[in-house]
């Protein structure tokens, strides 16, 4: 018998990273049947600010469904519903819905901030300094990856863009705006990057008054959202018809309210079906940044760890969000400085790999994670490029190289490459421990991003951090972590918890491998912290 084409029982997820966006169609047990993506062009300038292009990115997006759907080969009328996640970069639109420039004036088509733009680092340490309430609520500490210093940031070296702007948006709600005109706020954005007190329901207006943003809270916020809704609740009507044609769905498919790329990578991995349920699993997502996601029942206070934030990933729970502001592009800079990179990643492009995927290939080759680690016997990395998120909070901070000699073949590159994976371990380490302090313990860590796929990373970072690391069922767990929100904003499930158990499961898992190799790595561990403490106290030196 032929399937019935009536029955609309497929998701889509569409995910909007960095530098590309990406989509996949899954059935209702979270099947993957088809994948597609497509670049999108950053534009980073020499005062190190880095922005994007709205419309470059509805583009990318529309490419990317298309051909996932294509891939798929399942028809636009079996499609039930889809969901959105994105970085938390600032997008600035002008009246009618038209892009303004967030920087050049002479680019109005730069209408995103995007989410590691440090711009507003100046505005941060005002906001930080003035120690209101809402900073509770960050782990103490503002980060300049957060929205309200860039909202600062415009308002005072922008006022006319600033002034003119009818509506600022996470992007992950304007991809949900773009796609049904719904003005509506995922609590999850407006709560995680935005200061909107979930728990109380409402924003507090004595913070933008006090940080000299009083200008929104007069307007009763009509700029940055008025309407928030659960992740996964339905926007509007679905899909308008010109979104509609410009994705090839039907018009009127069904839209969940959308998630952070990170929190939609956790809703992909930590329900699995066997797995104890979300509490007992971290989600620990590494791409070009890396974000550590940890569910509690009640909230709990972390100095350093962002949150906790209420119902911002799993509904009713309290979560703690860590990580890293550079992980995967850590590892790409520090690589760089390498002078066999150039030979080695011109052996990786005929490979068909990136160097940092070709590099745990030559690793693998010559043993498992404890040989690797011999390969970084001296070598000792602090990768903080871009400053520590987690849990120190200090976006001033940057990193550490310790044991260079004259060496410069392949086998230092590789000594390289696992010290600076040992190095991303070790973050996550301190990130659990001071969870653990507030009485935080977890059971596994549950891996998903790009820069995890090959199993001696996962091995590595098993052994650096001294947790059990898993892996998703699925080989694009941001992707269905999205699908799920179509899921559940389509009606196939009632909430996203039930979607979870119904549509996630584990893979493979990697347990820390103990004896000397822990042992040295509890050593390594301690000259971390070391090197990472000198780090931050020469900075401005």
């Amino acid at each position: 018998m032929e399937p019935d084409d009536r029955i609309a029982d497929h998701l889509i997820g569409v995910d909007v990273g960095t530098g590309s966006a990406r989509a996949g169609v899954f059935d209702a047990k979270g099947q993957l049947t088809g994948t597609d993506a497509a670049p999108i062009d950053l534009h980073r300038a020499p005062d190190g600010r880095i922005e994007q292009s709205s419309t470059d990115i509805w583009a990318a997006v529309c490419h990317a469904v298309q051909g996932a759907v294509a891939a798929s080969g399942v028809g636009s009328e079996r499609i039930g519903g889809m969901g959105f996640d994105a970085t938390c970069s600032l997008v600035v639109l002008g009246p009618d819905g038209a892009p303004l420039a967030v920087g050049d004036a002479d680019r109005p088509d730069r209408d995103v901030i995007v989410w590691m733009d440090h711009r507003a680092l100046d505005q941060t340490r005002r906001i930080n300094a003035g120690r209101h309430r809402v900073l509770d609520y960050v782990g103490g500490r503002m980060s300049p990856e957060m929205q309200t210093p860039k909202l600062l940031w415009l308002a005072e070296n922008r006022p006319d863009t600033f002034a003119a702007a009818w509506q600022f948006f996470d992007m992950t709600d304007w991809l949900g705006w773009r796609a049904t005109g719904s003005l509506a706020r995922s609590s999850c954005t407006v709560t995680c990057k935005w200061t909107y007190l979930a728990h109380e329901d409402r924003w507090d207006e004595s913070y933008f008054h006090a940080i000299g943003l009083g200008a929104l809270a007069r307007e009763g916020f009509a700029r940055i959202g008025t309407e928030i809704v659960a992740p996964g609740t339905a926007l509007a009507r679905g899909l308008t018809d010109a979104a509609a044609a410009d994705l090839g769905l039907r018009p009127g498919t069904p839209v969940g309210a959308g998630l952070i790329d990170a929190h939609a990578g956790g809703v992909g991995t930590v329900g699995a079906r066997g797995g104890g349920g979300a509490e007992a699993n971290l989600a620990y997502v590494f791409g070009t940044s890396s974000c550590t996601m940890t569910t509690t029942a009640e909230p709990v206070f972390v100095p350093g760890v962002w949150g906790p934030y209420l119902s911002a990933m799993v509904p009713g729970k309290w979560l703690n969000e860590g990580g890293q502001s550079a992980a995967g592009a850590a590892i790409d800079r520090l690589l760089t400085f390498h002078p066999h990179a150039p030979d080695a990643t011109a052996e990786a492009r005929a490979a068909g790999l990136s160097l940092p995927a070709w590099l745990a290939g030559q690793c693998a080759g010559r043993g498992g994670a404890a040989e690797a680690l011999t390969l970084a016997t001296g070598r000792h990395i602090v990768p903080e490029v871009l400053g520590n998120r987690a849990p120190h909070a200090d976006p001033d901070t940057r990193a550490v190289i310790a044991g260079i000699g004259m060496r410069d073949g392949l086998d230092d590159l590789l000594a390289q490459y696992v010290a600076g994976l040992c190095g991303i371990g070790y973050g996550l380490r301190q990130i659990l421990g001071a969870q653990a302090d507030r009485g935080i313990d977890v059971a596994r860590v549950v891996l998903s991003g790009g820069a995890g796929r090959h199993p001696l990373v996962r091995q590595l970072l098993a052994d650096a951090a001294n947790v059990e690391v898993a892996t998703a069922g699925t080989e694009e767990p941001v992707l269905l972590g999205s699908a799920i929100l179509g899921a559940v904003g389509g009606g196939l499930f009632p909430d996203i918890s039930a979607a979870m158990q119904a549509m996630t499961t584990f893979g493979r898992v990697h347990p820390p491998t103990g004896g000397e190799t822990a042992r040295r790595h509890a050593r390594r561990f301690d000259i971390f912290t070391r090197l990472q403490s000198v780090a931050r106290e020469a900075h401005g030196v």
